[in-house]
């Protein structure tokens, strides 16, 4: 073990935690958002009991998503110091608009949405929890912002040693920008859906064993539709955001595209796609593939021609460009390809098969059906899809980091330059055992309070249950 892999897996442990989350709160507040809006416009009791009801693990999630975030902001400073010399100047400006603008913005909203239940106007309380929705998404363009950077810098000279902005709206124009954006947002709205429809499979299997009242099984089902609506919706535009991203990192990022398809040698044209495979990284090959003839050059140009570069090539056009070595240390510009490559198969198929589940849930629950209803293994799979986005989403942020390898920031800055000068493989080695005992407590309590939350009537939920025992500071006892 050595201070740059400890601190990288510190780094990947404590963004996989937080990222469980982020979407988790952007899609179920998206998700309330438009439920109660329908409530405000139909005056359909139900919807406003949705929105009570997946509002409370809403709550939870919102917070776990705080408490994960802000250990991982620490670790710029302690373990990755030299990185925040170079990008201060760059990184601190979205840093600060998502803190100061987004983060307040949606921290204010949510106190006003949780404690203004019946006491506002029902329009001005689907406001609330727009604008909570929408600072939300806001967060994550400045954060998105940062990270493009690292993957595409723009914007930017380089005096002293360090990386200085020039232009601040060039990183907000950034091509890069717009694909992580879209792809990102898409997969959290599609989260959303999901998690909706998959916890109400839970719970119509458990109503199955304990009988509910009609009313209560009627807010499931309505649930039901509207989640697989929304995963519909929004898986689709994933995948389609998503495959313009890949075509436009051919050209701009061709070492990370490769990888993904483990092309080490330049295609045939036209280039065949490899389902399945593994790649022997010492001989530059991959082995036991299976292929679909001229897809790859399909998807790659919309046209069944044209041949893709492969990783050999692209590596000497890399070392030609930035040397065999950098601040003393011999550079391998390969990326881990195995990661990347199975990374992006699992999350080109999380999004396929949670749209073929959709498509299959909203035929079997149409009008005058209940099929879905009636069978527990078709519930069981809905209700198992809910783990997916978690899934998909993870590796679809390391085909994102890994990609990038050796760099954090692309051309710039190496992974080996980034570490902090000062830290120790004991303090990092202490720091990864606290921090993963921390956040595995922290999960298990977080699926415990979603279970409780999830055991309650949504049909009786009069005031919001997960602050019930806290004091409601407009209530009037209060003053």
């Amino acid at each position: 073990m050595d201070i740059v892999s400890l601190a990288r897996f510190q780094f990947a442990m404590t963004t996989v935690y937080h990222f469980f989350f982020v979407p988790f709160s952007i899609g179920t507040a998206f998700a309330i958002a438009i439920m109660e809006t329908i409530y405000v416009r139909t005056k359909n009791e139900v919807y406003k009991k949705m929105a009570r009801y997946w509002g409370n693990i809403f709550l939870l999630s919102f917070a776990v998503g705080v408490v994960t975030g802000l250990i991982q902001e620490f670790q710029f400073g302690m373990n990755w110091s030299d990185y925040s010399r170079f990008m201060g100047d760059i990184f601190g400006a979205p840093l600060a608009f998502e803190a100061l603008l987004a983060f307040f913005m949606e921290s204010t909203f949510i106190g006003l949405w949780t404690f203004t239940w019946n006491k506002v106007k029902p329009g001005v309380h689907a406001l609330f929890i727009w604008m909570t929705s929408i600072g939300s998404m806001i967060s994550a363009l400045w954060i998105l912002t940062a990270n493009s950077f690292m993957q595409n810098p723009v914007g930017y000279t380089i005096k002293d040693g360090r990386a200085e902005m020039t232009d601040f709206f060039a990183l907000l124009k950034n091509p890069q920008l717009f694909f992580e954006y879209g792809h990102v947002i898409g997969a959290a709205l599609m989260m959303g859906g999901v998690i909706v429809a998959g916890l109400t499979g839970f719970q119509l299997l458990r109503a199955k064993k304990q009988p509910v009242s009609d009313e209560t099984k009627h807010i499931y089902k309505t649930s039901m539709r509207f989640g697989m609506w929304v995963s519909l919706i929004f898986a689709v535009l994933t995948i389609a955001v998503g495959h313009a991203q890949m075509q436009y990192l051919i050209k701009e990022q061709p070492m990370k595209f490769a990888a993904t398809e483990a092309i080490y040698k330049n295609t045939k044209d036209p280039a065949g796609l490899a389902l399945v495979g593994v790649a022997d990284q010492k001989n530059h090959e991959l082995k036991g593939s299976i292929e679909i003839p001229g897809m790859l050059s399909f998807m790659s140009y919309n046209k069944f021609s044209g041949s893709l570069t492969g990783m050999d090539e692209v590596n000497k056009d890399l070392t030609k460009k930035y040397g065999k070595y950098i601040a003393g240390e011999k550079m391998n510009y390969y990326p881990p390809v195995n990661t990347l490559f199975w990374s992006f198969r699992i999350m080109v198929g999380v999004g396929m098969w949670v749209a073929l589940v959709s498509i299959v849930a909203l035929f079997l629950t149409r009008k005058g059906k209940e099929t879905l209803y009636e069978h527990k293994w078709m519930l069981w799979v809905v209700a198992l899809t809910t783990f997916l986005p978690f899934i998909g989403n993870t590796v679809g942020w390391f085909v994102t980091e890994f990609g990038r390898y050796p760099w954090t920031v692309y051309g710039l800055f190496t992974i080996k330059q980034s570490v902090s000068p000062t830290v120790s493989v004991a303090s990092l080695l202490t720091s990864n055992i606290v921090y993963f005992v921390l956040f595995t407590a922290l999960a298990i309590v977080m699926i415990g309070l979603v279970i409780k939350e999830l055991h309650k009537d949504p049909a009786n939920i009069e005031n919001p249950q997960l602050l019930e025992k806290f004091m409601d500071p407009f209530d009037k006892g209060a003053f």
